[in-house]
């Protein structure tokens, strides 16, 4: 396999997925904005090399994922005055994996492009446990002979890859799954809540429930977590609300989801209940409901 691989941001999600692409044979180099951190470990211990600069990854790069925070974060590493792009070799193909909306992929699929340089915006689903065991859903916005190369990369990261369409379509369809498992989160933790005030174990409905109409994939592996107060992240909570912001952005003023509003107001209110609560994973939304309780 003689496709270099750049991979800036080994936090949680990135440092597993950067793992695995080096397991299955591609050599890889590596980009952590803070040195030492555990995803940087993880790929390190994989095969993967580790750069002291984004630059060092880029130059020698075929292929340049990014998984990185928030927008500022992806326009700034590409886009800036001292960007990653102005490295990269003419062709070289950007994939982002972090969750940016539709407009920031547009945005930078033109401006790469005008660098002949190529861009694809490939969202990903599933957790750290997803990207641990490389069955993330990944969905691809951009040029589908782009996604037809990188298509090899994507099946050592997923078990479920797709091509959604045009640049920004990935980014689109991630954020229709970001509704449903931030309202499902809504669910889950009322379900919990309930059972504990009737006298229920609460194991019960994550035992019973997962297998009927009402399992979800959050209810299998995040109910347990509530139940036994793990608030230790697998998507944190600000991550979330990041996201949730970016389905504000795309609505028009006659437009509501008032389902995506209460799950906001949540986890608002979980992450506000402690220092650290923005840190902690989406199931600690179960906070919400002590403190109403309270």
């Amino acid at each position: 396999m003689d496709q270099q691989i750049a991979y800036l941001g080994l936090g949680i999600m990135g440092g597993a997925m950067a793992a695995n692409l080096a397991k299955a044979g591609f050599p890889v180099l590596g980009w952590n904005r803070t040195p030492g951190r555990p995803g940087a470990k993880l790929a390190e211990s994989h095969g993967a090399r580790i750069t002291e600069t984004a630059d060092d990854a880029v130059k020698q790069a075929d292929v340049v994922f990014l998984c990185l925070s928030d927008v500022a974060d992806i326009e700034e590493m590409l886009l800036g005055d001292n960007s990653v792009s102005k490295v990269a070799k003419p062709g070289t193909l950007f994939i982002d994996m972090s969750t940016t909306g539709p407009e920031c992929a547009q945005k930078l699929h033109h401006e790469l492009s005008q660098q002949h340089l190529r861009f694809l915006d490939a969202p990903v689903s599933g957790g750290d446990v997803g990207a641990k065991n490389a069955t993330l859903t990944i969905m691809v916005g951009g040029d589908n002979g782009d996604f037809q190369e990188a298509r090899p990369l994507f099946d050592c990261l997923g078990k479920s890859v797709t091509y959604c369409g045009p640049s920004g379509s990935g980014q689109a369809v991630k954020l229709c799954n970001q509704i449903l498992c931030a309202v499902n989160m809504v669910a889950i933790t009322e379900s919990i809540h309930l059972a504990k005030s009737v006298g229920v174990d609460p194991q019960l409905v994550v035992d019973i429930c997962s297998t009927g109409a009402g399992g979800s994939w959050a209810l299998t592996n995040l109910g347990p977590k509530i139940i036994q107060e793990d608030r230790k992240p697998g998507f944190k909570i600000k991550d979330m609300l990041k996201d949730l912001r970016l389905v504000e952005e795309l609505l028009t003023d006659d437009q509501a989801l008032p389902g995506t509003e209460l799950a906001m107001q949540n986890f608002q209110r979980a992450m506000s209940d402690t220092p650290d609560g923005g840190d902690q994973g989406t199931q600690a939304m179960i906070r919400a409901y002590r403190q109403k309780s309270s």
